[in-house]
């Protein structure tokens, strides 16, 4: 037992040194994106009642989440999912707000994902939401957003591909679909099955134009003007205005100098019932799942008392870190290199000389040396981490010793002159 209480339970880990340096870095560079497009810092609490994330506005089902309850027995759960904790905020803090509010937040989710799929049951998201606003530009700079981020965590080569629930939904409509149906059915063209597409339709009573536009979803991925051409092949509205908006978004993307990133795919369908229009993702190799995810949800907030359109993303900052590590990106970080060793009575001069240190923006740790222990204990031993000089006050504490951490090469420098 005493040994099972070192390891952390399944789904969750430890990071430390190194790894916990470059996350923090990586984590400050995107808040760093954030801030230059205007977004405010929110936070909102690690967990809420169970009904903020109900079937019809959160992310992952009922058994996914991590429930308990209070004293009062209310059900409460730990936030599986930040969008509809930030909707429920601005309900309640923002209701009389006419201008677009724009947000940012960095957050620990928790979803009880079974073990075999591989998943870690706690992660780090960071994303933002623009509320108040329907527009192609505001769906252009969330994508626009989302490149400047990941390329300021140092990621080259990646792509975001853009969707449109809008699209599918309209025709679904149109073709009397009930939402079961339309469930199996978006299931089907997310996974690109084309025999499951084609068996589905077949047995239903969907006119051949139709079947023919629902055969081409699962396919219907790449360069915009591919997805373009199904204007020829639909007189749906909905379907139609969401191919425009789309477009439009696209050109937006150009002014940006971003358009060269995007791809398109009306086969990508979130099984996230809160996205009413655009949705992205974001994909690099080094990672077998998606690094961002996003879209446009304009009905969440209403279920909450606020009828406000709202578009926003995520990124998950776990796999953007296996993605750097796997490509060999290198993340500067700024890492303690530096250790003043002391003997207990030099305490007065080692104190002066951390505080000179510090003072110059340089970090330094602080070790009172045990009798017991010679130097080269402390040496070897701070080897293991990120120090690579260490400066020994001996009991006078008049001289610094530079003692190289990594080779044991000293030199020594009068304290008076080092100070100087």
């Amino acid at each position: 037992m005493d040994n099972q209480l070192l390891h952390t339970p399944d789904g969750v880990r430890d990071i430390y040194r190194d790894e916990c340096q470059k996350k923090l870095a990586v984590q400050d560079g995107v808040h760093e994106v954030f801030r230059l497009y205007g977004y405010e810092d929110i936070e909102t609490p690690t967990y809420e009642f169970f009904d903020i994330f109900n079937k019809e506005r959160g992310s992952v089902s009922n058994q996914e989440m991590f429930k308990f309850f209070d004293r009062d027995n209310n059900t409460l759960v730990l936030r599986p999912d930040v969008t509809p904790a930030i909707a429920r905020c601005v309900v309640k803090y923002f209701m009389d707000s006419e201008a677009p509010l724009r947000l940012c937040y960095l957050a620990r989710t928790f979803i009880n994902n079974s073990s075999y799929q591989g998943r870690l049951k706690e992660t780090t998201h960071t994303g933002a939401e623009m509320i108040g606003e329907d527009s192609p530009e505001a769906d252009a700079e969330m994508i626009a957003m989302v490149i400047t981020c990941l390329k300021s965590a140092g990621l080259k080569e990646f792509q975001v591909e853009l969707g449109q629930v809008e699209f599918f939904r309209g025709l679904a409509d149109e073709a009397g679909m009930d939402e079961e149906t339309q469930e199996e059915l978006r299931e089907l063209i997310e996974n690109k099955n084309y025999f499951g597409v084609e068996e589905l339709i077949s047995e239903r009573p969907v006119k051949e134009s139709m079947k023919e536009v629902f055969l081409k979803l699962p396919q219907l991925f790449g360069p915009l003007n591919e997805i373009s051409r199904l204007r020829s092949m639909t007189d749906n509205k909905r379907a139609l205005k969401a191919i425009e908006r789309l477009e439009r978004v696209q050109t937006i993307l150009e002014a940006y100098g971003m358009a060269e990133y995007v791809s398109y795919d009306l086969g990508m369908l979130s099984k996230y019932k809160y996205y009413t229009g655009i949705i992205f993702k974001a994909y690099t190799y080094g990672t077998g799942d998606y690094i961002v995810t996003g879209g446009r949800y304009d009905k969440l907030l209403l279920q909450f008392g606020k009828d406000r359109p709202a578009v926003g993303f995520v990124i998950v900052v776990d796999r953007l870190l296996q993605a750097l590590s796997r490509q060999k990106i290198e993340i500067e970080t700024s890492p303690v290199s530096t250790a003043i060793l002391y003997d207990p009575s030099a305490w007065e001069n080692a104190v002066r000389l951390a505080c000179h240190l510090r003072e110059n923006q340089m970090a330094v740790q602080m070790i009172r040396r045990e009798e017991s222990k010679a130097t080269e204990v402390y040496r070897k031993s701070l080897a293991e981490g990120p120090v690579r000089n260490l400066l020994f006050l001996d009991e006078k504490g008049e001289t610094v010793h530079f003692i190289g951490v990594r080779d044991g090469k000293s030199h020594d420098i009068p304290f008076a002159e080092y100070m100087m």
